[in-house]
Formats: structure tokens, C-alpha cells, sequence
């Protein structure tokens, strides 16, 4: 029963995370493109409370889904889960530049248009996709 409870965690945990990493770019793309300073100041305070929100959703996400991995030997000696780990490690690499992010923008030192956060914004699309599908298809 611990596992299903771990598991169930994980997942609405995880989620809640990756809604945080793909709505904060779509708010870097408006800041990148907009002249009107009170915008700017109104969405640099919406990204300021989704990344405080954001990156405490990050901790359990991984705290369950490394107790669940450990407690029950899911995956140690498997390539996928390796695999997996690394694109986490990936995705954790995504939110803090995320986080550097909003500190040029707070600095008012962005130098990236909307159109390079509009692909920026694609990348945790692309992780989220193949960790599913190795934790789904097992491959390796």
C-alpha cells in the first residue's frame, strides 16, 4: 500500500511541477515582448510567485520518486531508469535556468526575444514525453 500512495504522490506532484515549468516560459515570452512597463512589473510578479510555487513542488516530486526507487528497488540496475534519472537531471537543469532567467528579467537584462522563449518553452514538452515513455515502455 506505502508504493501506491508513493506512486500517487509522485505523479501529482511531478505534474503540478511540469504545469509551473511550461506556464513560466509562455510569461517570459509576454515580458520579452511587451513595451508597456506596468505589464512587465504585473507578469515579473506573476513569475515570481509561479517560480516560488514551482520550485517547491519540485522537492517531493523527487523525494517520491527516489524513496519509491530506493524502497522498492525500482529500476537501480536498469538502463531505462538511468536514462530516466538523467532526464531528470535535465529537467532540474531546466528549472534552475529558469530561475536565471527571471533574475535577467528582474535585473531588466534580457537580451532573448519572445521567439527564442517560444522554442525555450517547448523543452520540458520533450522531457516530460520521453521520461513517460521509458517509465512507461521499460525499454532497456
Amino acid at each position: 500500500m506505502l508504493y501506491l500512495w508513493l506512486k500517487i504522490l509522485h505523479i501529482v506532484f511531478v505534474t503540478s511541477w511540469f504545469a509551473g515549468l511550461f506556464y513560466l516560459p509562455r510569461i517570459y515570452v509576454n515580458m520579452a515582448q511587451t513595451p508597456n512597463p506596468d505589464a512587465y512589473q504585473a507578469m515579473l510578479g506573476m513569475a515570481a510567485r509561479l517560480l516560488r510555487f514551482t520550485n517547491k513542488l519540485a522537492i517531493p516530486a523527487v523525494i517520491f520518486g527516489l524513496w519509491m526507487m530506493i524502497q522498492f528497488k525500482i529500476g537501480l540496475t536498469d538502463g531505462w531508469m538511468h536514462l530516466k534519472l538523467l532526464l531528470v537531471a535535465g529537467v532540474l537543469g531546466y528549472h534552475y535556468t529558469c530561475a536565471r532567467i527571471y533574475r535577467q528579467f528582474e535585473q531588466n537584462k534580457n537580451t532573448r526575444s519572445h521567439v527564442y522563449y517560444r522554442w525555450f518553452n517547448e523543452i520540458p514538452v520533450f522531457l516530460l514525453l520521453f521520461i513517460v515513455a521509458l517509465v512507461v515502455i521499460k525499454p532497456f
